[in-house]
């Protein structure tokens, strides 16, 4: 298992020189300092920029610097767009509001889909099955940006002023966090989230587990006898279990990254909000930082998801 592990982890490590490479060379298809600065700065002004942040220095050596700033985690550059702060410590001050968001919208909304699809494909084409279906088609149909702003009024300005104080808040974020300021402020999003997502989720897992009732194991196990809910939860759940970590690893880089558009229309101070203020203000080292920390996580996450499928398939390991 270990070298198994060991391997995917050098096939990998060209993988995101690579990455590296390019976002260093896309961010400097034209001048970060000009951008930054505008047209009315001196060349002086120009040059005394780029000197410090040593974009005057080679290329070659500009990457060889920022890969050891991306092993060591160590961004230390100051932020264009909010002087006096470092790349690192927006990073940090990012990473939590965005979990508190994505990981319990994440957990809730695999949890659902994974029984809603067992649940679709065991009544297939009967009617539990469409009714879960055409629900289904309509979290998916329905643009993300509409529940936000049906939630937003109905579940935040509407109910806050028929209970008469605030139940869910429009934006913001709170100062410190407990679970009564987490339900405030975070339950609104997190349930838009697990709205839209469970759309897709339910159609796949659906389509996954419909495959699944149609193998001999799941014939064989009827025939001995077997319980719906034995059949459901332990054999088809079990045989199911690649495609599902397959559904769930690639959601997981946006538990860091989380959900842009969430972010921007709650104000909560997230990953994904900060990187877009970033590239709004031309604030090249937060970019840099933030989109080699997201590169870096979907390379972890294709690991991550190499080793569970090894953990759950022993015929992984022999190919």
């Amino acid at each position: 298992m270990w070298v198994y592990i060991l391997r995917r982890i050098l096939y990998n490590i060209p993988v995101y020189l690579g990455i590296l490479l390019l976002v260093m060379l896309a961010l400097r298809t034209k001048d970060p300092v000009w951008a930054f600065l505008g047209k009315r700065k001196s060349v002086a002004d120009h040059d005394a920029l780029e000197h410090k942040l040593g974009l005057d220095r080679a290329f070659a050596v500009q990457y060889v610097l920022f890969v050891g700033d991306v092993v060591t985690l160590s961004f230390d550059q100051e932020s264009w767009g909010q002087p006096g702060k470092t790349a690192n410590e927006l990073l940090g001050d990012a990473i939590v509001p965005s979990l508190v968001i994505t990981a319990p919208a994440l957990l809730l909304s695999s949890l659902i889909s994974i029984c809603v699809g067992l649940i679709s494909s065991f009544y297939r084409g009967r009617t539990p099955d469409r009714v879960l279906v055409i629900l289904a088609v309509l979290g998916m149909s329905i643009s993300f940006l509409v529940y936000i702003i049906l939630g937003q009024y109905f579940g935040a300005f509407i109910l806050n002023d028929k209970v008469g104080h605030r139940i869910f808040a429009v934006e913001g974020y709170p100062d410190s966090l407990t679970p009564f300021t987490w339900w405030t402020y975070c339950m609104l999003p997190v349930a838009i989230s697990v709205i839209v997502t469970m759309g897709y989720d339910t159609r796949f897992y659906r389509a996954v587990m419909v495959e699944e009732g149609t193998r001999d194991y799941i014939t064989t196990a009827r025939a001995k006898g077997a319980s719906k809910s034995k059949i459901m939860f332990v054999h088809m759940l079990k045989n199911a279990m690649i495609p599902i970590i397959t559904r769930v690893m690639i959601t997981l880089p946006f538990l860091i990254g989380g959900s842009i558009l969430l972010e921007m229309y709650f104000g909560i101070p997230g990953m994904g909000r900060r990187l877009i203020l970033a590239i709004r203000d031309n604030d090249f080292p937060v970019i840099q930082a933030f989109t080699a920390v997201f590169a870096g996580l979907y390379i972890i996450t294709n690991i991550l998801t190499d080793v569970l499928y090894a953990l759950v398939d022993p015929r992984v390991r022999l190919s």
